[in-house]
């Protein structure tokens, strides 16, 4: 009995999260149809607006690839590293295979640098 009351609260938030998303997208149409929401806004509502100021020269500045990259194995390698401490914390309950497992876990995250450091992903150029 106790299984299925969890299962029913997974389904009410299931519900409740689809209905939320859909009104996201459904009350705004309806109240642009209705004129609450203008249709063709004016041009100074759409011109580009930075900290007040007209901006000077171009606006689309393109960066490098590398620096998205790197950002994103950094954040890859410390989210991983936040699965160390759940482990750190039960570490005398999980005894042998607790540890056996994380070395798997650091043996895979090791291949994964060195794979990352060996492709030139972590070269500042």
């Amino acid at each position: 009995m106790q299984l299925e009351a969890n299962y029913g609260y997974i389904a009410l938030l299931l519900i409740v999260a689809i209905i939320f998303a859909a009104s996201l997208i459904i009350i705004p149409f309806i109240l642009s149809r209705l004129g609450i929401i203008p249709r063709k806004p004016d041009p100074v509502k759409t011109s580009t607006y930075e900290c007040g100021m007209e901006t000077v020269g171009k606006s689309w500045v393109q960066f490098n690839f590398r620096y998205y990259f790197y950002a994103l194995l950094f954040v890859l390698f410390d989210i991983e590293t936040v699965f160390l401490y759940p482990w750190a914390v039960h570490f005398k309950q999980l005894k042998l295979f607790g540890l056996v497992e994380m070395f798997i876990f650091i043996f895979v995250l090791a291949i994964g640098f060195v794979y990352a450091w060996r492709k030139g992903a972590l070269e500042w150029k």
